[in-house]
């Protein structure tokens, strides 16, 4: 491997990794030759790293390093930057200032999986590793700073000195001095993923005996069509699904509803509020007719990206005479299944797939995860007994995959519906717009043991329209639960394009995640606005607005004011946004462009009136 190191010193630094096999080190330093040999012990390590074959580069400019290589040698697979200053009593702000043109150069220079690697004294980084923590206007905020030039920090641990054969720090104040190095810390950066594109997506899709066609919305493009669940997927929703089902069938005959379940829905659904919906209108002439409808399931989708030019009487919002939306839960299609007793008794049913649902945005929110369906027919009166029967598997299941999540020790809980109240998650709180439920399945994990609701259990006796059978389902979201088990803090992650999520999931083996992406940055901006005269503000469109523009990067919107005008009656509600990704780089300047759009799209689609 080719490793660069920059502004050396002394050369102790470069001549201690020369010696390392199978690797190439071009040792460089800003000065001259004349001036860095007069350091003390440098002209001693510049013998050392040319009789090894290294090379030694003198008046090499860290934030120019294109300029320094020629095309057929820039590729380095590593790049050492050891405790960088811009000399004398230089301030936070010119150093900050020298890393961001040192990112971006090095960006110019750095192999696709290479790593940067800085060592910064103690408390000079701005992250939470550094102890004490300096405030954050105080420190050279080396995170924000290189994501600005598309890295993420992979990995952060101590500079040890002492265990580096003959090294010793020199240059305090540009000057062959050495200075404490107590403490300093080793930032590792690697490459983000490029922030994504979102061309239009066209659905094709089978309703019936006709295929219909229809624009994706746009915050879900990068989420209909990832393919998580199929056979060959190491993803672990599939893996959790796939072990649930594997110990449920230890406890029931089990039957996997193999045929490809439809996206579309008809009409609307019942109990359920308008603004939680993906509406969809379909391309013009497509409607089916109702008889077509209710011939049978779509058994095809198949998806086509479009240009810019796309037909605009696909987009979202046209008038149409018939509406149809993104299935939020795949509960129709089990009450289909009942009605026409497409079933055994005592044979749970197993149904699985994505399911769309508009919320608002928080850590635990999804517009869109995978839900896995399960049903049973009972005879009546037994069906306490079968519903203890199906958590008690699904317990035994979770115990069994803890064993390969080391630190994760799961507890599985009923609880009586009436028992939750106001503490209902937001999966919760919609499967109440569902249909009455009888019981909330929890999934506790140290520290947090009260547990998570992550799925719900419901009877119903009047579809089956007979006095012998009950009807028992069991809806999980197994996105939750793959987060809960692997100790993933952030749902956007599960939809990562980033490789080296999967990675850490060899063949469907679940362990515990180690995040790629280290104390993200953050900004915070404040937009406040009057609210139309007379109309209730619907919150929901508000934060999936954020969802678009941003591409999922604002982590969280909390209402900061609602001012009522005296003598008008008029409303003006402030909302603060955050902007963080959890998976690639999000600089400041990006995040304040999406600032700016985001405030031109609730104008536009909302009709509010920007302060």
């Amino acid at each position: 491997r080719r490793v660069l190191l920059l502004g050396e010193g002394n050369f102790s630094f470069a001549a201690a990794l020369c010696g390392a096999r199978g690797t190439h080190v071009v040792a460089t330093c800003y000065e001259s030759e004349q001036e860095a040999a007069g350091r003390g012990g440098a002209a001693r390590s510049i013998r050392r790293l040319r009789d090894s074959g290294a090379e030694v580069v003198f008046s090499v400019d860290c934030t120019k390093l294109k300029e320094h290589f020629l095309p057929g040698n820039r590729e380095f697979d590593r790049v050492y930057f050891n405790f960088p200053h811009c000399g004398r009593k230089a301030g936070v702000v010119k150093n900050r200032q020298l890393l961001a043109r040192f990112f971006h150069s090095c960006a110019e220079v750095l192999a696709r999986e290479g790593e940067v690697h800085v060592a910064l004294c103690n408390g000079q980084g701005g992250t939470p590793a550094d102890q004490p923590r300096r405030e954050w206007h105080n420190s050279w905020q080396i995170v924000a700073v290189a994501a600005a030039a598309g890295f993420v920090l992979s990995d952060v641990h101590p500079f040890e000195a002492e265990t580096i054969d003959g090294y010793k720090c020199t240059g305090y104040r540009s000057q062959d001095k050495s200075f404490c190095v107590e403490g300093a810390l080793n930032h590792i950066f690697t490459r983000s993923t490029a922030p994504l594109c979102f061309t239009p997506v066209s659905c094709k899709t089978q309703l019936g005996s006709q295929k219909v066609s229809f624009q994706v919305p746009q915050v879900l493009v990068d989420k209909i069509d990832r393919g998580f669940l199929e056979e060959n997927s190491s993803h672990p929703v599939r893996t959790i699904k796939e072990k649930l089902s594997a110990g449920l069938s230890q406890a029931f005959p089990l039957q996997n509803i193999s045929s490809c379940l439809p996206l579309l829905h008809q009409g609307h659904p019942d109990g359920v509020s308008h603004s939680n919906i993906f509406w969809i209108t379909l391309s013009p002439g497509e409607a089916p007719s109702t008889e077509k409808m209710s011939q049978g399931p779509a058994n095809t989708v198949m998806f086509s990206h479009l240009g810019r030019d796309a037909d605009k009487n696909v987009q979202e919002g046209c008038p149409v005479p018939k509406q149809f939306y993104l299935r939020p839960s795949l509960l129709p299609h089990a009450q289909a299944i009942i009605k026409k007793r497409a079933f055994f008794p005592g044979t749970l049913q197993v149904l699985s797939g994505p399911v769309f649902r508009k919320c608002r945005i928080t850590p635990h929110c999804m517009p869109v995860f995978h839900e896995m369906l399960v049903v049973l027919a009972v005879s009546r009166g037994t069906e306490s007994s079968c519903i203890q029967m199906l958590v008690d598997s699904i317990e035994t299941t979770m115990n069994s995959l803890h064993q390969g999540v080391s630190g994760i020790k799961p507890s599985v809980s009923l609880q009586e519906a009436t028992s939750f109240g106001a503490e209902l998650n937001d999966f919760a709180a919609f499967e109440w717009q569902l249909g009455e439920i009888q019981h909330f399945l929890c999934v506790g994990t140290d520290p947090a043991p009260s547990g998570a609701c992550v799925g719900v259990i419901r009877t119903a006796a009047d579809e089956l329209k007979s006095s012998e059978l009950v009807i028992v389902s069991a809806s999980l979201n197994l996105d939750l639960l793959a987060m809960l088990l692997c100790g993933i803090s952030d749902w956007r992650m599960l939809w990562t394009s980033d490789r080296r999520f999967l990675r850490q999931f060899p063949e469907g083996e679940l362990r515990l995640f180690k995040s790629f992406s280290l104390y993200p940055p953050s900004y915070v901006h404040d937009i406040s606005f009057w609210v139309p005269d007379g109309e209730e503000f619907d919150e929901v469109a508000f934060h999936t607005l954020a969802r678009r523009v941003s591409g999922e990067t604002v982590i969280s919107i909390q209402l900061r004011d609602n001012f009522q005008q005296p003598g008008t009656g008029r409303r003006s509600l402030c909302y603060r946004v955050t902007f963080q990704s959890c998976d690639r780089a999000l600089g400041c300047r990006e995040a304040a462009e999406m600032q700016l759009h985001f405030r031109e799209e609730i104008h536009q689609h909302l009709g509010v009136t920007l302060r």
